[in-house]
């Protein structure tokens, strides 16, 4: 099947990967600013009607060197253009580019065009005509280092200019980001179970009408007038006129059952132009805007949920921050007033102006509204009201566990620990105590359970902790933990750079408690670090997979003669470097190196008393040629160590991997010492992780066990 790449507003691919997974695409595969796609050409032209998240929708035609001008325009001549262009139609080319040694775009884009009309002028004795408004067709060419990609847009123009608004308010939301914070926010579920929606700061109607389009099934490319594959020679007409006639269909089904839908805003001229906006998207009497107050704002029918969606102004768009305080003050307080129990998203540009709102964010997604960052915020909006029953009994099992647990971190010199880890299968959570913040992890609920029920008891969680912990309600930070499946691997779930510095026993770290799902400080991993501490003294170290050198600083903590941190990540030894420096240990005896674990392990010629080695599950990364699998690489991986280790050497191996299953090692001891490695806040179910010590055969157990196991 073909290959296409639909191109996405920035750090939207993962939420465009899952719509074209539903669209009938295979092979999908996101990558920066797009996805990759497998299909026929029905499935290209469906995701051209359909997507309501792509920008747009290209079908690569060749690949060519392109180290300058003339090379550029030796590669887009390759392209039969005869096969594409009809005699008298029209011709546009765009060019993109990335580090490409070509400078000019513009130089670029006349190569390219001349390389496309010389041929046909060579073949026909005639060339087309150049229209950049609305081309017959549209020819995408991305230059990237010295590559250059010449594509078909079959969109022929961005997917988020639906057709519908003319008008916009003074800084419009696009119409695909509008959806995408929609459909993250579980707007599609929340109307299927009857719940209403309400933009209190409506501007020009955008959310509402990409919410209408969403609830009534309506394909958002059914209000365009042209794509650019109609121009096209290789036009399968009957595939797209099936398509169209299905897609009207269901939007005729699907306006029966809209929920209500109302947008609010106190300019005139932006209620005006919102129901100009409503009128084209032919969403009359389905969508209901008026002008209103902010402090005016509420739910116009009954309905006890929904889904309030708000792009509220911000300081880079309509002045400065600090004049807006009391405008997000007020935002907040309304949704609390007025619509407890509904759920909320906000797209804010300012995290100080989000907080104001005085609501618990759920989750934040990091967008671009046009060339500014922003942050979409998942938000619950609760009263004081008493808990559920359910809440109260989590408010007692974390109290319970809060009691006992905080007395053995004080006497452990322990700061940092898990209090609470899905104890009620109903509250699938687990709690870590950062000194003065929380960190809120939710694991993803089955399909079998609502969305909105998963929200309620998440809810409950949010509520309880601040009070239970002590903390500040603004300190609890709340993620969601998704299960990693075959080659997935977490990725960024915000951009705060914040680093805050916490303690375990007589070492500090710096932790990043907001951005990524692990916060560069593995709790489970204390008595590991002990051990590590224990067993160093008079050693050389090597600490493979370092990650943010927790465990270097351990081993020099320990005494260690010297140590050798090796990561892939440049990140994560920066802030391996930073957290030496914190314990007073600097650049001359603790090495850093970035490099492959494996390839370090095969070239290095050093010897080592103690190495550990925490490998991921599985890793992809662009610097490697091959992916890493624990499972399938770890006997190769061991006994790189063990070449490497000195004859009265230890290497402590451990892995997260709930599935793993430890090879026969030849000419080795190995000892599992998981049980000796799980901390009491880890010790209520199952081991967080496995460990072992591996060391040659001939070494004596008791050399190899640290002071607090020889001295028992």
């Amino acid at each position: 099947m073909p290959q296409f790449f639909a191109t996405s507003p920035r750090l939207l691919e993962e939420l465009l990967a899952l719509e074209l997974e539903t669209l009938g695409a295979t092979e999908i595969a996101p990558t920066h600013a797009g996805v990759t796609f497998h299909g026929d050409l029905t499935t290209a032209y469906r995701v051209c009607l359909w997507s309501r998240i792509a920008n747009r929708v290209l079908m690569p035609l060749a690949e060519c060197v392109a180290t300058d001008t003339d090379s550029l325009y030796e590669g887009v001549g390759t392209v039969p253009w005869r096969e594409h262009i009809e005699r008298g139609r029209t011709l546009a080319v765009d060019v993109t580019a990335i580090r490409s040694p070509i400078e000019s775009t513009r130089f670029a884009l006349f190569r390219a065009k001349d390389a496309i009309v010389d041929q046909l002028r060579e073949g026909r004795g005639e060339r087309p005509d150049v229209d950049t408004r609305e081309p017959d067709v549209r020819v995408s060419v991305h230059l990237e280092d010295e590559r250059a990609v010449v594509s078909l847009d079959l969109s022929g123009g961005s997917l988020h200019r639906r057709g519908y608004r003319l008008q916009g308010g003074e800084a419009p939301l696009k119409e695909n980001l509008a959806a995408a914070m929609l459909l993250w926010a579980g707007w599609p579920e929340i109307a299927a179970d009857g719940g209403a929606m309400l933009d209190p700061m409506c501007g020009s109607g955008t959310l509402c009408i990409e919410a209408a389009l969403i609830a009534a099934d309506v394909a958002p490319g059914l209000l365009r007038q042209r794509f650019g594959f109609v121009g096209w020679r290789q036009h399968r007409s009957a595939a797209w006129d099936k398509l169209l006639v299905e897609a009207k269909d269901r939007a005729n089904a699907g306006t029966v059952r809209m929920p209500r839908i109302c947008g609010f805003d106190a300019n005139p001229d932006a209620v005006h132009n919102a129901i100009g906006n409503v009128e084209r998207a032919n969403l009359t009497g389905f969508v209901h805007i008026e002008r209103r107050e902010l402090a005016s704002a509420e739910p116009l029918g009954k309905e006890d949920t929904g889904l309030v969606a708000v792009n509220p102004p911000y300081g880079e768009r309509m002045g400065e921050a600090s004049d807006l305080q009391s405008l997000y003050t007020a935002l907040g307080g309304q949704l609390k007033r007025n619509f407890a129990g509904w759920q909320a998203v906000a797209i804010v540009a300012d995290d100080d102006l989000g907080r104001r709102l005085g609501l618990q964010a759920s989750r934040r997604m990091r967008v671009f509204n046009g060339k500014l960052p922003c942050r979409v915020l998942d938000l619950h909006i609760r009263t004081d009201q008493a808990l559920s029953a359910g809440g109260e009994m989590l408010q007692n099992r974390l109290r319970k566990n809060f009691k006992h647990l905080s007395r053995w971190a004080k006497k452990n010199e322990v700061s940092c620990f898990r209090v609470y880890d899905a104890d009620l299968p109903e509250y699938a959570a687990a709690i870590d105590r950062y000194e003065q913040f929380a960190v809120v992890q939710e694991y993803e609920p089955p399909k079998t359970i609502p969305p909105g029920k998963a929200a309620r008891r998440l809810q409950d969680v949010i509520a309880v902790v601040p009070d239970v912990l002590g903390i500040e309600p603004a300190n609890v930070i709340v993620k969601v933990r998704r299960r990693q499946r075959g080659t997935a691997q977490y990725g960024r779930l915000s951009q705060s750079h914040e680093l805050v510095e916490v303690a375990e026993g007589q070492c500090r770290f710096l932790v990043n408690l907001r951005d990524y799902v692990d916060t560069g400080l593995f709790l489970d991993g204390r008595l590991i670090r002990r051990r590590i501490a224990e067993l160093s003294l008079g050693r050389r170290f090597l600490n493979l997979f370092a990650y943010t050198g927790t465990a270097t600083v351990y081993a020099a903590r320990g005494g260690a003669v010297a140590s050798t941190s090796v990561d892939l990540s440049s990140r994560y030894l920066r802030w391996a470097r930073r957290n030496l420096e914190l314990n007073g240990f600097g650049r001359r005896d603790h090495e850093l190196i970035e490099a492959d674990c494996g390839a370090f392990v095969a070239q290095c010629r050093d010897r080592y008393g103690l190495i550990y080695m925490d490998p991921p599950t599985f890793s992809r990364s662009k610097k490697l040629d091959e992916d890493l699998d624990i499972q399938r690489d770890h006997i190769a991986m061991i006994q790189g160590c063990l070449r490497l280790l000195t004859p009265d050497g230890v290497l402590l191996f451990s892995t997260h991997s709930r599935h793993f299953d430890l090879e026969v090692i030849e000419g080795a001891d190995v000892q599992e010492i998981t049980r000796q490695t799980v901390d009491e806040d880890f010790a209520r179910g199952r081991a967080p992780h496995r460990c072992w010590q591996v060391s040659h055969r001939s070494l004596d157990r008791r050399l190899r066990a640290p002071a607090w196991e020889r001295d028992s």
